[in-house]
């Protein structure tokens, strides 16, 4: 039999993750649908066979991911579902700023799947090496799931308190990854904490921060979360020392991601400022009209 041709070879990869990954997002789609029941039974089915087949950790952890996903996907699916029917009445009515607010409810709800999968992979490969490491960052990602999870209710206002929380748990999960390498400080007052302040903003400038100054530096920094009201405007920075860019550059998708939601949100009345301090490094100030939320 003639071995097959390298092409072909690379067709039939190509074709197998093809497969691969189609068959992934429908079981992110039916766990999205699926009743808690139904995953509940599936679940004791999938324990009584493991049980039987030997591999009782594995179905555990499998199980465990499973109802993680199934959260996150259900929040999704109810976020995604209530954007598309505002962008549908704005796009009726010419409400734009009924679709920008959409397009946000969608964001916040949204938690990225890929951090998820890569933190439990970290957790999972910890429990062999360093088990204390492990139950570390395992507690730091069910602190990040439950700030993420009041923020997805319908109607609820989004405080800075609440984005700094995420923005914390967040910054706890990278420092059991980057050791000593990443140290922070969070410098927001407690009368701010209040203050509205959109979603997802504060934590798209700290992952900015960590991937484009803190990781590149052999020797890690320092990244410091602040806030302060100027002439009756909300500024809030994200600092770091690390390795910086030039501000020109204007940062990538998510700093053009937050302008165009601040533009939208604000109309003129909100702006993100990319500078360098003294010290080097890069910072990051978002500055809005200065709000407090309603209580309750």
């Amino acid at each position: 039999m003639e071995p097959r041709e390298p092409s072909e070879t690379r067709k039939a990869l190509r074709g197998m993750k093809a497969a691969f990954v189609s068959l992934w997002w429908q079981f992110f789609d039916w766990l999205a649908v699926v009743p808690w029941k139904t995953l509940l039974l599936v679940s004791l089915l999938a324990m009584i066979l493991a049980a039987i087949l030997r591999w009782p950790t594995a179905a555990f952890f499998v199980i465990v991911a499973s109802v993680i996903i199934k959260v996150v996907a259900g929040g999704k699916r109810r976020a995604d579902i209530t954007a598309r029917q505002a962008t549908e009445r704005a796009e009726t009515e010419g409400l734009e700023r009924a679709a920008a607010e959409a397009r946000m409810a969608a964001l916040q709800a949204q938690i990225e799947p890929h951090f998820l999968f890569n933190t439990l992979g970290s957790v999972d490969q910890l429990i062999l090496t360093d088990p204390p490491r492990a139950s570390k960052m395992q507690q730091t990602l069910i602190r990040y799931l439950r700030s993420a999870m009041p923020q997805m209710r319908e109607g609820a206002r989004p405080t800075l308190g609440q984005q700094t929380d995420l923005a914390s748990a967040f910054l706890e999960i990278m420092a059991v990854r980057m050791e000593e390498r990443l140290r922070t400080r969070i410098e927001v007052p407690p009368g701010l904490r209040s203050a509205v302040f959109p979603p997802m903003m504060l934590q798209t400038l700290v992952e900015n921060a960590i991937k484009h100054g803190l990781e590149p530096k052999a020797e890690g920094g320092t990244l410091t979360i602040s806030g302060e009201v100027v002439d009756g405007r909300l500024a809030v920075h994200v600092v770091d020392d690390g390795a910086g860019f030039a501000p020109s550059g204007e940062g990538g998708v998510g700093l053009a991601n937050i302008r165009e939601r601040l533009q939208a949100l604000y109309a003129g009345r909100g702006e993100l400022i990319i500078g360098v301090p003294p010290a080097g490094g890069t910072q990051a100030t978002i500055r809005i009209p200065y709000e407090v939320a309603p209580a309750g």
